[in-house]
């Protein structure tokens, strides 16, 4: 006797399987930094030298307007936040709506998955 398990979709959600079924493709570091050659232009990743950008060395896990050395807008050094990957993403996909005033003269990265791949890549670089 062969049974079949089918489990309604209803069901995995409401077990915490959401993020399992709404998750698109793996973010991809090598892609990362080719996206990363847009925000190179402006910002240091690895010697914590300030550009017209901060540096990013050590992003991940930093709270926002600290980077030492460089002179943030009023409304970066007030934003409450922690930059991670979901901070970073949103940012990064709205910039003067995620931080009204703040200096960084980029339009928003409106592809998630640029953005994955980018934040994947700050993940293992930025350190």
């Amino acid at each position: 006797m062969k049974l079949s398990l089918i489990v309604p979709a209803a069901l995995i959600l409401s077990l915490g399987g959401a993020a399992a079924l709404a998750a698109g493709p793996a973010a991809d570091p090598v892609k990362g930094k080719a996206v990363f050659a847009r925000c190179a232009v402006c910002h240091d990743l690895n010697t914590g030298a300030n550009r017209i950008g901060p540096s990013l060395k050590g992003v991940i896990g930093r709270k926002a307007g600290t980077a030492a050395g460089y002179a943030y807008s009023p409304a970066m050094k007030k934003k409450a936040v922690t930059w991670n990957a979901a901070t970073l993403s949103a940012y990064l996909a709205a910039p003067t709506t995620y931080v009204p005033g703040n200096k960084m003269a980029m339009a928003p990265m409106a592809n998630p998955q640029d953005r994955a791949n980018l934040i994947a890549y700050l993940q293992q670089a930025a350190k």
